[in-house]
């Protein structure tokens, strides 16, 4: 398997579905309910989905795909897994918010392998290879900094759809990074903000019970940056796209910033 090729398929692939998607914000959006949480869903999700289900399959026939809105196309189970996000930041999007990215992940016995995000507000994309380092959007390798502050770090936060109102673990752990961090970020596109961990506009992402669509683009792009996981108490983080969504809880920082946000969630 030749991942360049599969990344230059990929950033093309990106690049044409945000095209569509900037054009499409422009105009009237069809929005509807999606699930009973008060999540929604465009016509432009969809439209995006096709062209990036199209392409992909195109060039990888044999590769199975799971895209966000229409689930698996292919058998399960395969070798080699394309994960689809048509359209990180819906919610943004159906409020008129520009703030909204593009992701694609390749794995591999589900082991990410390729992580492509794409903004089209930007027109940037950011893109790694499992230890080939990160793509900036001009080429040069992505390095994540380590700017400490003396009022506390810049973090963001994201959860997943299922994570209700009345998690008690969710509120405690809000709570604990609100009190001690400078700002609380929540873009409702997570993968905009592992881009902006990666680049070193934040300092930190504690995820819980994240998605597993959006999940494997963004943070192999942020640990081919230079960032670390972990799970929240400190231990390995599974990154396989298989595993529980209890597992999909995280913290990630640089390495020098991660014990003080780990002693935060403790």
């Amino acid at each position: 398997m030749d991942l360049e090729h599969a990344r230059a398929v990929a950033v093309e692939a990106a690049e044409a579905a945000g095209a569509l998607l900037l054009d499409g914000t422009r105009g009237p959006l069809g929005v509807r309910p999606k699930g009973g949480a008060g999540d929604v869903v465009t016509d432009l999700d969809l439209a995006s989905e096709r062209l990036l289900v199209d392409r992909l399959l195109t060039a990888y026939p044999s590769h199975a795909v799971i895209a966000e809105e229409s689930g698996l196309f292919g058998a399960s189970g395969g070798e080699w897994t394309w994960l689809v996000d048509p359209l990180d930041g819906t919610n943004n999007v159906s409020i008129g918010l520009p703030a909204y990215v593009v992701g694609l992940a390749l794995c591999r016995s589900g082991r990410p392998l390729l992580g492509v995000v794409h903004d089209p507000v930007t027109a940037r994309t950011w893109s790694a290879i499992r230890g080939c380092g990160a793509l900036a959007p001009s080429g040069a390798r992505l390095t994540a900094s380590y700017r400490p502050s003396p009022h506390g770090p810049l973090l963001a936060w994201t959860q997943g759809y299922a994570v209700s109102r009345k998690d008690a673990r969710a509120g405690t752990l809000r709570s604990a990074l609100e009190l001690s961090a400078r700002r609380l970020l929540q873009l409702w596109a997570p993968l905009l903000q592992w881009a902006m961990l990666a680049r070193g506009d934040i300092d930190g992402i504690v995820g819980y019970r994240a998605e597993a669509i959006d999940l494997p683009a963004g943070a192999l792009l942020a640990q081919e940056a230079g960032i670390e996981i972990r799970a929240l108490d400190g231990g390995p983080f599974d990154e396989r796209i298989d595993g529980a969504a209890d597992d999909r809880s995280f913290v990630a920082a640089h390495p020098k910033a991660l014990p003080g946000l780990l002693a935060l969630v403790g």
